[in-house]
């Protein structure tokens, strides 16, 4: 058999593979949120379920549906530019728009009531309430970003196909979870107030801005790739990144609801109302 023939046959299952998988994950995702807000609003025809949170978790999945197939899966292979496109996608547009769509509350609403209690135990446990702390969330959405550039990691990561799904993985789980923690619907364990939450925002902000200056300075930086195109991608993640972060500022401002104060005796504990949903 020709060594081509077999090499091209080859190329040819991975890239299916690479677009099938995706297709597959995503609709199938699709369908078991579509699942639990049918069953919630069954379950509670007068509450029902915000038809806005299922329309932001199905542009989610559109968002990571054109960054994860052709034509810019293909590209960020051999493009920096496209890499970085994905990156924030996958990692700061797609993770806000899933966040906002409140899917631990629909869990909650949908699972039979025993079900549902053993979730919300689980969620304020001690490793729940150490994973979702601002700093757990901002070191592992934001700060990475500095040693996955400034180091050999990046070139390592996208070496290969296991290595590169990782890394998608790993922007998606993380922009998840910070945007949970900034302005996430979901109840939280012990969620800060908004004026930490902001701080960490602006530190996500300048902590973006100083690795995408020093990624176009060509400073520091551990990218295998042209000049045009790491300054290219640098440029994406400054303004990009920017304007995926005021959208998160936004969401802040719209989930926030007033801190109320009830008396009891002299004391005057903070109750925070749960944004509706």
């Amino acid at each position: 058999m020709d060594p081509h023939l077999h090499h091209e046959g080859a190329a040819l299952r991975v890239g299916l593979a690479e677009t099938v998988v995706p297709v597959v994950v995503l609709l199938a995702s699709a369908c078991g949120y579509l699942h639990l807000a049918g069953r919630a609003r069954r379950r509670n025809p007068v509450r029902g379920w915000n038809r806005w949170r299922t329309a932001s978790f199905v542009l989610g999945l559109l968002l990571l549906t054109v960054a994860l197939l052709p034509p810019l899966a293909p590209l960020a292979h051999t493009d920096f530019r496209g890499h970085m496109a994905q990156h924030l996608l996958v990692g700061m547009y797609a993770p806000l728009a899933l966040v906002l769509a409140a899917p631990v509350t629909l869990l909650l609403r949908a699972l039979p009531a025993p079900r549902a209690r053993r979730l919300t135990v689980l969620l304020h446990t001690a490793p729940a309430r150490v994973l979702t702390h601002p700093t757990v969330a901002f070191l592992l959405s934001t700060a990475s970003l500095a040693v996955l550039y400034f180091t050999p990691l990046y070139q390592l990561a996208t070496g290969n196909t296991a290595g590169h799904w990782l890394l998608h993985a790993h922007f998606l789980l993380s922009g998840c979870l910070f945007a949970y923690v900034i302005a996430g619907p979901d109840p939280a364990p012990r969620r800060p107030g908004v004026r930490t939450r902001l701080v960490y925002l602006g530190l996500a902000i300048a902590t973006h801005a100083v690795i995408s200056q020093l990624m176009y300075g060509g400073l520091w930086v551990d990218i295998h790739a042209p000049i045009p195109q790491v300054q290219g991608g640098a440029q994406l993640m400054y303004y990009g990144g920017d304007i995926a972060e005021l959208l998160l500022a936004a969401a802040l401002v719209a989930t926030w609801r007033p801190e109320r104060r009830e008396r009891s005796g002299d004391t005057a504990p903070l109750v925070t109302t749960p944004a509706s949903t």
